[in-house]
């Protein structure tokens, strides 16, 4: 494949994923350096489509960023409350807002008593440990890639959803707080022979909206968020005890049943006029995805589906019968891929089958085999206080099980899961790094055919889209030898994503499409237990969920939990007045999300949204004009 080849390639992914790591370039496109390095001066310095981040990522800005090349480009604004006097010309491209508003989870991180350590210790020795103690923050805040908006002594305030949102914001801010603390466990550890140096952090998270936007003049100039959200995240952190994580009750409600939380009550905040509750973050549930969290609760039945789900159901009885298959659902986020796939759990639970089931996360697609590492840390069930050792013993004794010689299937596993192996149980394997990848990947695939001849096997890999390229080249691996055996991978992704398969007669692709009016009526109904809503409040409802189930849902809950409505006598009356229906906050994060996403074409969905949600193409031209001119 000639340059220009490589290169049009490398554009179109880029633009679909906006975030590439050059290692991941590099195994996709089988580049070697020369041409890599060629790539990223083409794109960062002559056409100006990207920028380097750390000389590891290259992020797509589509030639409107005129960051550092160390610097992530901030995202031009969200919402229809940015007004026309907001917007200033860019040069090259559409204009874009000075500030945005937009909803934010912030994380202020503090040291405990560095009053008293600064105090113990000598002015540089102190630096040293503040500087060691940042990095061991910034590597964890990084991996779930918040923003750190300022250094703030040995404080930390650090922004989820800027400057470019992600659908799970809260999730991160919580995991980012959890993964600091059990990196301060270790810090500490590597301290503790030094007399004085005992570290402890206190660490509060809160969500709110905020204007985010450059302050400050010539020589001081940064972005930052305005509002009350980061003050509040500092005061709840200043109630955190040594070592915990506190979050505010708006908080909570973004990330319940992904975390175990202990309410600490209704709190008096001092500057905070009205009182709130807080909730200590215990640890991860084990909950992955909004039907873990929904389901102890009963989920909403299933609309307007049923053709999907029989497919799902031919295609497994095919598979039982030793004529492997495999199905991809294709869908926007919210359409309800995972819905379908746990019907077809459902559907099989009380059969003899093994199912392995596993998700891509968007923090981790550059992350080998994640899904896989994951998958295996809740089969062979570790716990996070168990010794290396104690998993080791659990490794093998599982792998015993199997045919392929049980010592080399260790030494191939162990690494994978961050295991050591004792030296005086396990020689060395002499492989290449490159070998041994495709060995460990050939060792899984065997693992799962040998479970198949045992049982039918149902193996779910969900968000194909976020899949990190070992993973995928796995599953081009057991894609050819699924049609022989009692094997049905069913897989999920996103419209932009395409797999590099070619046609096959056991591959069946399904496309989950939007509801319509009707069936999103019989959402609505079943999830007000059979009372009508207003008419004015369900035409609202079916206007802004636009057909997408958990579009409905969201909203459909939000109104009944307005406050503005009275059921009288099997229907809903409207106790005040609803002109517009409020965004949930739960559905912020993930619309801001796909905003950020357009990139160039965002400014334009903000002219749209000041307009209204019909318009003419001629108005949007006429209007785009005008406000570059203001």
């Amino acid at each position: 494949m000639d340059y220009n080849a490589v290169l049009a390639q490398v554009l179109d992914l880029l633009q679909q994923e906006k975030r590439l790591s050059y290692r991941v370039l590099k195994l996709r496109f089988q580049l070697d350096d020369e041409t890599l390095e060629a790539l990223k001066e083409d794109l960062v310095y002559a056409k100006q489509l990207a920028i380097d981040e750390d000389g590891r990522v290259l992020v797509w800005t589509g030639g409107t960023s005129s960051a550092p090349a160390t610097v992530p480009p901030m995202s031009p604004p969200p919402t229809s409350a940015v007004s026309p006097a907001q917007v200033e010309a860019s040069p090259g491209g559409p204009a874009t807002p000075d500030a945005e508003r937009r909803q934010l989870t912030v994380l202020f991180c503090d040291l405990v008593d560095s009053t008293r350590l600064s105090s113990q210790l000598d002015p540089e020795e102190y630096r040293d440990m503040v500087r060691v103690y940042q990095r061991v923050c910034t590597d964890v805040i990084q991996r779930y890639d918040g923003h750190i908006a300022q250094l703030l002594g040995d404080g930390l305030l650090v922004y989820f959803g800027y400057p470019q949102a992600h659908e799970d914001d809260a999730q991160r801010a919580v995991r980012t707080a959890l993964g600091i603390l059990a990196a301060m466990d270790d810090l500490y550890t590597r301290l503790s022979h030094a007399p004085g140096r005992t570290l402890a952090v206190r660490l509060g998270i809160h969500t709110g909206l905020v204007v985010v936007g450059a302050m400050g003049e010539q020589g001081r100039h940064e972005h930052l968020a305005l509002g009350e959200t980061p003050n509040i995240a500092a005061r709840i952190q200043g109630l955190a005890q040594p070592n915990t994580v506190a979050i505010s009750g708006a908080t909570y409600r973004l990330v319940q049943g992904y975390f175990a939380c202990q309410d600490l009550g209704v709190q008096t905040l001092r500057g905070v006029a009205e009182p709130m509750r807080v909730y200590h973050v215990l640890r991860e549930s084990g909950a992955t995805s909004r039907l873990d969290v929904a389901q102890p609760r009963g989920l909403t039945p299933l609309v307007g589906r049923d053709s999907e789900v029989t497919l799902l159901q031919e295609r497994w009885a095919q598979a039982k019968a030793g004529h492997g298959q495999v199905v991809l659902l294709t869908g926007e986020a919210g359409i309800g891929k995972s819905r379908l796939v746990q019907m077809l759990k459902d559907h099989v639970a009380r059969e003899p089958h093994v199912r392995w089931e596993c998700r891509s996360v968007e923090y981790a697609q550059n992350t080998a085999l994640f899904p896989l590492v994951e998958l295996f840390q809740r089969l062979l069930q570790f716990d996070v206080h168990e010794t290396s050792d104690a998993k080791l013993e659990k490794l093998t004794h599982t792998l015993s099980q199997y045919r392929p010689p049980l010592e080399e299937s260790v030494q191939l596993f162990a690494p994978l899961l961050s295991l050591s192996l004792p030296e005086s149980r396990y020689a060395p394997l002499h492989l290449s790094p490159q070998r041994q990848r495709q060995k460990t990947l050939e060792r899984i695939v065997a693992l799962l055919l040998e479970l198949a001849e045992r049982q039918p096997v149902l193996f779910i890999v969900e968000d194909l889209h976020w899949t990190d390229p070992s993973t995928l080249e796995l599953l081009g691996l057991l894609l050819d030898q699924t049609p022989t055996v009692s094997l049905l991978m069913l897989l999920t992704c996103r419209p932009h994503f395409h797999p590099a398969w070619h046609h096959r007669s056991y591959l069946t692709e399904i496309t989950v499409n939007r509801l319509s009016p009707s069936q999103v009526e019989q959402i609505v109904h079943r999830i007000t237990d059979g009372n009508t809503l207003p008419t004015e409040v369900l035409q609202q409802i079916l206007a802004k969920a636009d057909g997408v189930p958990l579009f409905v849902e969201e909203m459909t809950k939000a109104v009944l939990e307005s406050g503005q409505l009275t059921a009288v006598h099997g229907h809903y009356q409207l106790a005040g007045s609803i002109s517009v229906l409020m965004i949930p906050t739960t559905l912020e994060d993930s619309l801001m999300a796909r905003l950020d996403r357009l990139v160039t074409a965002k400014a334009i969905a903000h002219y749209a949204a000041v307009i209204g949600g019909k318009l003419s193409y001629a108005l949007l031209y006429a209007f785009s004009q005008l406000a570059e001119k203001l």
